[in-house]
């Protein structure tokens, strides 16, 4: 028999998809749906999360109290710290701390404000450039320290929320063994779907190349629940609470 006959792939064709309703139609049937004949919809009446968590609110400092708490659990550092001029002299103290020889940072106004260069001149120091990601990229890779400034922080999950831009590339974030992420406070939610929210409300004005969660450090485990730090992103990851 030639199987590229179009008569015989018709012929199979047809078997297969008599097949295919058979076995849909059993599925319905025993749930009560009347066969694969019937083809309405299910009813779905609600939609998103229940109104209850809508309404879910903590206040400002619930809301920094449980991101921190749940960020420590998950094998983070947190710190607050009470405004933006304190919070260079920090940053400084936290790469000093772990040794870090070379930063790389999102091309944004507040970072730069951190004054770095001067800070740590004994230091390497790169900004994102979106003019040359390939080379960004692969410095990236060979760098100890990558600080961002987060678009929002979800307390209920002890979540960063970062996006990704021509100016802020996925990879500060990612490559560098060491995360310093600085969170103000204003930024920081009750729930994810807050988050969520506000990214549909902008999708007419163009959504980011990229939106990143960000739970503590890089976590992995295999199949025999062998656990690893920093695997697949930051083993060391900060979150600077400003504010």
């Amino acid at each position: 028999m030639n199987t590229s006959d179009p008569s015989f792939l018709a012929k199979m064709e047809q078997q297969s998809r008599e097949q295919q309703k058979r076995f849909i139609g059993h599925i319905a049937n025993r749930l009560g749906r009347g066969g694969a004949g019937d083809s309405r919809k299910p009813e779905h009446p609600y939609r998103g999360a229940p109104e209850f968590w809508n309404r879910y609110e903590l206040t400002h400092e619930e809301r920094i109290e449980r991101f921190m708490g749940n960020w420590r659990a998950a094998g983070g550092h947190t710190e607050r710290v009470a405004g933006w001029e304190e919070l260079s002299g920090v940053v400084t103290r936290i790469l000093q701390e772990h040794g870090a020889q070379s930063t790389i940072r999102h091309d944004l106004p507040e970072l730069a404000g951190l004054r770095l260069e001067q800070q740590l001149p004994e230091l390497a120091h790169r900004v994102w450039n979106g003019q040359d990601p390939d080379a960004s990229l692969a410095a990236a890779a060979y760098t100890d320290a990558g600080i961002v400034l987060v678009d929002d922080a979800v307390a209920y999950t002890g979540s960063l929320v970062v996006t990704s831009s021509a100016e802020k590339g996925r990879s500060v974030s990612l490559l560098p063994n060491l995360l310093i992420a600085i969170v103000p406070t204003e930024r920081m939610k009750t729930r994810l779907g807050e988050v969520m929210g506000r990214l549909s409300c902008s999708a007419g004005e163009g959504l980011p190349a990229g939106v990143h969660f960000i739970s503590g450090p890089s976590r992995s485990s295999d199949i025999e629940n062998d656990l690893t730090i920093g695997v697949h992103g930051p083993g060391i990851a900060y979150a600077l609470i400003v504010g």
